[in-house]
């Protein structure tokens, strides 16, 4: 793996630790943990995307990254339908009009569970 491939998949893992962490809380924030865990897989797509040479715009929109991954990991299109449902946390949840729910958090996380294997069994990491 590259560097900064590594440096991807490092920033991934806090993202991913943060959610963890926030949604244990006593009071979590379910903004914050829906929003890190579109952020972990966010980087992970991108860490992807590095490895194989191939530059990718500034976006936020994991179905759009997904389009450019499933070349290098087909399986991510099985799970098309959670990308799109998770890029609501990118952006909008940062803002006044939209907020996540319990339900969300738990959601969010599946997704994240689920596609964080997938990915790190890509880049032959363990999966824990």
């Amino acid at each position: 793996m590259k560097k900064i491939t590594s440096e991807w998949v490092e920033k991934a893992e806090g993202d991913y630790k943060v959610a963890l962490r926030e949604s244990a809380a006593q009071d979590p924030v379910y903004d914050v943990v829906c929003f890190h865990c579109h952020q972990c897989l966010e980087k992970y797509l991108k860490a992807i995307l590095v490895e194989n040479n191939v530059e990718f715009e500034k976006i936020h929109d994991l179905e759009a990254l997904m389009y450019i991954c499933k070349e290098f990991l087909p399986a991510l299109e099985r799970n098309r339908e959670n990308l799109i449902w998770l890029t609501q946390f990118s952006v909008r949840v940062r803002y006044p009009g939209f907020s996540a729910k319990k339900k969300d958090t738990q959601k969010a996380l599946s997704v994240v569970r689920k596609l964080r294997t997938i990915i790190r069994n890509y880049f032959q990491l363990e999966a824990n």
